[in-house]
């Protein structure tokens, strides 16, 4: 790969790390009047603070700090997902964003999905695919927040703690 593609992969890369940041800390904030909301900051806060220090320093992925939270980040929220994901298949929810349980799962899927794409994303030349996948998972989230902030009888039947904060 020439080193002119490569180094604007790895702008496109950072910037994506850096809206991704910005996503999972306004996922943090909104969490501020949840019943939960320590639980939930966490989840959105530890894969802010690392997506930052990617879009900072990228060869960041290759330290064993940055690896062992964001794996123990990942096996943590692997669990939560999968029990939110029993509990939505067991009681047969329909209209996933209208559950609290099916925007947790959707959530916590997100910073895994994420998470584990940024793995090793430092220490290799990044790749066309990888950073075409960051960008449509980048523009996602973004949009669907979007859609539902402009769609305000979507959130109706949501429960107060979350339609207040934002």
């Amino acid at each position: 790969m020439n080193t002119k593609k490569s180094s604007w992969l790895r702008v496109i890369w950072q910037a994506c790390n850096l809206s991704m940041s910005f996503f999972f800390a306004l996922a943090t904030y909104v969490q501020i009047n949840d019943p939960d909301a320590a639980l939930w900051m966490v989840g959105y806060g530890v894969p802010a603070v690392l997506c930052v220090f990617i879009g900072l320093r990228p060869h960041v992925t290759e330290t064993l700090p940055w690896r062992h939270l964001a794996d123990l980040h990942v096996m943590l929220s692997s669990a939560v997902v999968a029990m939110l994901g029993w509990r939505l298949d067991k009681e047969r929810l329909a209209g996933i964003f209208q559950q609290e349980e099916g925007r947790e799962f959707s959530g916590l899927m997100l910073t895994v999905v994420w998470l584990l794409l940024c793995r090793h994303s430092g220490g290799a030349p990044l790749g066309t695919l990888r950073v075409s996948t960051a960008v449509a998972i980048t523009a996602f989230p973004f949009a669907a927040w979007l859609y539902y902030h402009v769609h305000k009888e979507l959130r109706a039947s949501w429960p107060l703690h979350c339609k207040t904060a934002i």
